[in-house]
């Protein structure tokens, strides 16, 4: 076989990996797509129908519990509403390779019940963090979530200004 055959047939097949891996790149940034919009839905079906059931999710912002399930991370997200009903998430940016999927996320939320030890202050918070979503067999298996929980605070008026 000649030098530029061998080269055809490698590029070739590169094509195909490169294709095959954008693919699934894109299935896997409209999976992170259709969990956040099924929680704005409050679609807690659906939620659970998208994580791993083993399903854990990482933060060290607040010190929250941890959430060692998909059931944990639901309740978690119940917990949520109560204290911001109207609370909305925005996908701001998406990147994925092979199985995770990188997203800056936008909350926006009116604070109308408590937070932790922090009573209700009818003040809105916005606030945008950044969350790694690995997946395992077309569902969310795990989550990393980071945001700047004193600068929330400060919005909700539970903090000083500094």
């Amino acid at each position: 076989m000649s030098r530029v055959g061998a080269a055809r047939r490698s590029s070739h097949s590169l094509g195909r990996t490169e294709r095959a891996a954008t693919a699934m790149s894109e299935q896997n940034k409209s999976l992170v797509r259709a969990f956040v919009y099924a929680i704005n839905a409050q679609d807690w079906q659906r939620v659970l129908g998208l994580l791993a059931s083993d399903f854990r999710r990482h933060s060290t912002a607040a010190g929250e519990p941890p959430v060692n399930s998909a059931r944990d991370l639901v309740a978690f997200l119940q917990a949520e509403f109560v204290t911001f009903p109207d609370a909305c998430e925005t996908l701001l940016d998406l990147v994925a390779e092979a199985d995770k999927v990188a997203a800056r996320h936008h909350f926006r939320g009116t604070q109308l019940g408590p937070m932790g030890s922090f009573p209700p202050s009818g003040k809105v918070l916005e606030a945008t963090y950044i969350a790694i979503y690995r997946l395992e067999g077309q569902r969310i298996a795990e989550a990393w979530a980071e945001w700047d929980n004193l600068a929330g605070l400060k919005q909700l008026g539970h903090a000083g200004a500094a």
